[in-house]
């Protein structure tokens, strides 16, 4: 991920997508926000599918002259993840929603990001 610049001197400890958190603050494109009484959720719209290799049909008919054992080459799966993964905070006056690719860890690492917010959120002292 690249550096948030903000104009705070709070170091960046967290990063998602194009949100940002510090101890106090979320910084998104648009502006800095209080962390405290932010609410943070996942929601994985990953859908898998599975099917015969598209290599797999292509050395099944090669083989299948020289011998009956080219049709085992169908027996070859490729998964494919279809969807996206998104992560949106909202607070007193913003949210904001970012989307990542589907993969077979996505849904894993964006409940952990997510988890983490939670718990920066948590702690985070109110705002004047």
């Amino acid at each position: 991920m690249y550096p948030v610049p903000h104009g705070g001197g709070e170091p960046v400890l967290l990063q998602i997508g194009d949100m940002a958190l510090t101890s106090t603050h979320v910084i998104l494109p648009y502006g800095q926000f209080p962390l405290h009484g932010s609410q943070w959720t996942v929601q994985d719209s990953t859908q898998v599918s599975e099917g015969i290799a598209p290599v797999g049909i292509v050395l099944a008919i090669v083989f299948v002259w020289f011998c009956l054992l080219g049709l085992l080459f169908l027996l070859m799966k490729e998964r494919r993840y279809l969807g996206f993964v998104s992560i949106s905070v909202t607070g007193p006056g913003f949210h904001h929603v970012a989307q990542f690719p589907a993969g077979p860890q996505s849904g894993a690492w964006a409940a952990n990001a997510v988890a983490q917010a939670r718990a920066m959120a948590a702690a985070a002292p109110p705002m004047a």
